[in-house]
């Protein structure tokens, strides 16, 4: 019986162990103070329309450890709002996945605030970790940087990119922020433009790709422009400078397919340079020369327009011989 008694005061003190490092780290939180247009509205109403806060987080909010305060004092979702009163809402701890380990590692932050922040991941290194590199992602350092400020939240990617593609990614920096701006996404609301370096010189200077795109047959990895079974793909780009064997172009993406920007341009004969899997030629660069360099939107809290740039990497502005100004692109 003592045993017994011993066991469940261990198993309670672990929880409360738990517990207590969970309240150490900062849950995202908003503060809204009501003006006169929102007076009258119930709570509910408030968090769908304004703050656009799904059901599923509503629930998480109200099960998982949330909180829905009025002027300090908590309230729910029933309470029916007054000009001038201070809403807080407190979104629930997140526990990452135990496949997902920290790991400090040098992160280019081109923004960051409590929603949102964007990175410029350098080629070469996966978004996501494996079974056989577990510690070696983009999302090992991100989570070590969340852990550094005593965030209680892990880490949500909005948009990724190949191990080989450098530029800007966007992390949301809990689930909440997650959602507003995946739903930005699939309304096209988030806008990405890429510099590419082309092998060859295309007829057309300016054009768009049609094509839709599915796996390839035997290939878990590889891509193919598929007319039967392919999923609708559209690429924009524009030639900005042709040399003897190669063309840089600027690029923009309508839909988001895996390996979009290196199939279409494969498919019309002109693979991306460094690009080993799509028939680019190996001899000037070491990956596929594709970078992110712009990514712009309207903040979902703010409301205010982000653009973010990212310069070339070194081995891309060696194909260039030149520096390029990203913003009069």
């Amino acid at each position: 019986m003592y045993r017994k008694i011993r066991d469940v005061n261990q198993a309670s003190a672990a929880l409360r162990g738990q517990f207590i490092h969970i309240m150490e780290k900062k849950c995202y939180r908003i503060e809204r103070t009501i003006d006169a247009g929102q007076h009258g509205m119930a709570l509910l109403d408030f968090l769908r329309k304004n703050l656009k806060v799904s059901h599923r987080t509503l629930s998480a909010i109200k099960y998982k450890g949330g909180r829905l305060l009025i002027d300090g004092e908590e309230r729910t979702v029933r309470h029916i709002l007054k000009e001038g009163e201070v809403l807080t809402v407190i979104f629930p701890p997140e526990t990452p996945s135990g496949f997902l380990v920290s790991k400090p590692m040098a992160l280019d932050i081109v923004f960051e605030d409590d929603f949102l922040m964007a990175v410029n991941k350098p080629a070469g290194i996966p978004v996501i970790p494996t079974h056989l590199d577990p510690t070696g992602a983009l999302a090992n350092g991100l989570l070590a940087h969340f852990e550094n400020e005593r965030r209680a939240s892990t880490v949500h990617i909005v948009n990724r990119l190949d191990r080989g593609t450098s530029g800007l990614m966007l992390i949301a920096k809990h689930r909440y922020g997650h959602e507003r701006l995946f739903r930005m996404q699939k309304k096209r609301q988030i806008h990405r433009r890429y510099l590419a370096f082309i092998d060859g010189c295309p007829d057309k200077k300016e054009g768009m790709i049609d094509a839709p795109i599915g796996r390839k047959d035997g290939s878990i990895i590889e891509r193919t422009v598929d007319w039967q079974e392919g999923k609708r793909s559209v690429t924009h780009y524009k030639v900005l400078q042709s040399f003897a064997d190669r063309s840089l172009a600027v690029v923009r993406l309508e839909t988001g397919r895996t390996h979009q920007i290196r199939v279409h341009f494969s498919s019309i004969g002109h693979p991306l340079m460094g690009d080993d899997l799509y028939g680019g030629p190996m001899e000037s660069i070491g990956r596929q020369a594709l970078h992110c360099f712009e990514v712009s939107l309207i903040h979902p809290l703010t409301e205010q327009p982000l653009h973010l740039y990212a310069g070339l990497p070194a081995d891309m502005l060696a194909l260039a011989g030149r520096p390029i100004n990203l913003k009069t692109i």
